[in-house]
């Protein structure tokens, strides 16, 4: 069965589809190890890790790309790809959801923001008009061909037009072709039922990141108000940039990193990333010596 096709399976079962944001195949495969039946790549954790920049539509679609295809590749889970606006009108969107399901990729988010985008939870957004970004949904339905990618049509229009927009940008985007729907960055639990209460008959899409305009509700309350997909989107990020931080600063200070907690040695670190598997399948073509 393909990821798109398992995607869908999770997406239309009795419980949400909930994983973690990743930004690098380390933090893939240590989801997949946790038991995560999904994980989302996220163009924050991608521009902050690959290039030490912030999300202000700062990557190009061959980046996102590129990173998307290795994470997708170093897993069995399906992936969720972020893929920003999809870079530009119908044609750029008919390119990136092609080269998207080559990626091996199980779905992707496509935002309404102008480009540059940024961030859904920073200040200073910009949306398209709806029916531009139902004209790339439609072309992205299309695009996609028979292989099943889903499609999450995300709307930034709650900070910018309000929740009523939103909501109705959410219906539109439905009737283009959009498989889920992701309103960003709504700011209070009460608007997280509104929208679920709103789109009831509507795959929906929940972003959850800490300090965040959107209450980090766990799993199972996101569940209960009706959500198909749960994402904590930065976590990883900001627990691993905190744990290097402190790691080098402790080796700074010290000169030794004794009396510190890594979590992982070396051979702790070897089995995440399956040397032992390796080894065995060059034991296995090594010529025989002697």
């Amino acid at each position: 069965m393909s990821k798109s096709r398992r995607l869908r399976d999770l997406i239309e079962g009795d419980a949400i589809a909930f994983g973690p944001g990743i930004y690098d195949c380390i933090g893939a495969r240590l989801a997949e190890k946790a038991g995560f039946p999904v994980i989302f790549s996220s163009g924050y954790g991608i521009a902050a890790s690959r290039f030490g920049l912030p999300d202000l539509g700062l990557l190009s679609a061959t980046e996102m790309l590129a990173a998307a295809a290795s994470i997708a590749d170093s897993v069995d889970i399906p992936l969720i790809a972020d893929m920003d606006t999809g870079y530009g009108n119908a044609l750029n969107v008919t390119r990136t959801v092609r080269d998207a399901v080559k990626a091996g990729v199980a779905g992707i988010i496509l935002e309404d923001q102008e480009w540059p985008k940024r961030c859904g939870h920073m200040e200073g957004k910009r949306v398209v008009p709806a029916a531009e970004h139902a004209a790339r949904i439609r072309a992205a339905a299309e695009a996609r061909g028979k292989g099943g990618l889903v499609l999450v049509a995300r709307t930034d229009a709650r900070a910018v037009r309000g929740l009523d927009d939103a909501i109705a940008r959410g219906r539109l985007y439905v009737e283009a072709g959009a498989d889920v729907v992701f309103v960003e960055a709504p700011q209070s639990e009460a608007e997280l039922r509104a929208i679920a209460t709103a789109l009831p008959d509507v795959p929906l899409f929940a972003n959850m990141i800490e300090g965040g305009k959107t209450p980090t509700l766990p799993r199972a309350e996101l569940e209960r108000l009706g959500y198909r997909l749960g994402v904590f989107a930065l976590s990883g990020l900001f627990a691993t940039t905190g744990a290097v931080r402190r790691c080098f600063e402790h080796l700074a200070e010290t000169g030794t990193t004794e009396g510190l907690d890594l979590g992982l040695d070396f051979n702790g670190f070897e089995e995440v990333v399956d040397t032992p598997g390796w080894r065995a399948l060059d034991k296995r073509f090594s010529p025989d010596e002697g």
